[in-house]
């Protein structure tokens, strides 16, 4: 690792203070409102991480309004159900906004210029291991056919939605193959989910985010509705009440999470047991990821953590 210097970018990298615990930054620094993401930080997909759930206790009993804002591409009320069943407690939470809720709010509105010239028969890529998404009350087509299609839906990376209402099992590159046909026609995209990759039970899976920056890589115009977009910061700021100087970003993802809260000048913490754990060289959860590290990784991704965590535990 260089040494720091003078310019911005080497400046914010070298910035970054490193803390054991989210307690010591809670202490330090009394911010009204917290932007938790969930997958990397909270829970694996398949249970909570150790500590996950005293910690949120402890940061409500100190007063802090905590939002989930998350890539999920469900809505809202399925994050927090989710989260429920994994044993987290919902009423610990302002709310969640999730980018699957922004996408439907703004597929069902059409109050934006962008939306409404998007048409209603769509290609629908969704989950299928994972639950389909349901369009219910968004007025759409699904069709089959791209020459039929005024644009594409990317809810999952699994499967290809039928006009039936049923889905079909696809793998990644019979997806690419869709998009090829659907990138000549020239049609928009909508991803529901900008996540490129998660953890699940220690194992990363590809996302749709992957889809839709394969897409552009074919020239298509995708319509991102999450994180690392100011979007969501927006809309999680006016849930809690708050301006940038009282809120900060948590998650694991510095592409999306840290980046996104650069972006929207909210002070970040970067927890390192997630997506990027490879990459740091950490073998067990809860270790502590060397510095020069972390600050080589911001470089690298041009985003920028305002502190540096091996896990979500007090």
């Amino acid at each position: 690792m260089a040494r720091c210097s003078t310019s911005i970018t080497v400046a914010n990298a070298c910035d970054t203070k490193s803390f054991t615990g989210l307690r010591q930054l809670a202490e330090s620094r009394h911010y009204k409102a917290w932007f938790l993401d969930q997958f990397g930080v909270l829970h694996d997909g398949k249970q909570p991480y150790p500590g996950a759930i005293s910690t949120l206790k402890n940061l409500a009993a100190g007063g802090a309004k905590m939002i989930i804002i998350s890539n999920s591409s469900r809505r809202a009320s399925t994050t927090l159900d989710k989260l429920k069943s994994l044993g987290f407690d919902p009423s610990l939470f302002a709310g969640a906004i999730t980018s699957g809720e922004l996408t439907y709010q703004h597929l069902q509105r059409r109050d934006d210029p962008w939306f409404q010239a998007l048409g209603k028969a769509c290609i629908h890529m969704t989950w299928s291991d994972r639950g389909a998404i349901s369009l219910e009350g968004l007025g759409l087509q699904v069709v089959e056919n791209v020459e039929q299609a005024e644009f594409i839906l990317v809810h999952g990376s699994e499967a290809l939605g039928l006009s039936s209402g049923d889905s079909v099992s696809k793998k990644i590159d019979e997806l690419e193959k869709i998009l090829e046909q659907c990138a000549a026609k020239g049609i928009p995209m909508v991803v529901a989910n900008p996540d490129f990759v998660t953890v699940e039970a220690r194992e990363l899976r590809i996302m749709p985010g992957t889809l839709a920056a394969s897409y552009e890589k074919l020239g298509g115009e995708v319509k991102w509705m999450g994180k690392p977009h100011q979007i969501i910061y927006k809309s999680a700021m006016i849930m809690a009440g708050v301006d940038a100087s009282d809120s900060i970003a948590v998650g694991d993802s510095l592409h999306h999470d840290i980046k996104g809260a650069n972006a929207s000048g909210i002070e970040s913490a970067f927890i390192t047991c997630g997506i990027h754990s490879n990459e740091l060289g950490l073998k067990e959860f809860g270790e502590v990821a060397d510095l020069s590290s972390v600050q080589a990784l911001a470089l690298k991704y041009d985003a920028y953590p305002s502190y540096v965590l091996p896990s979500f535990t007090w």
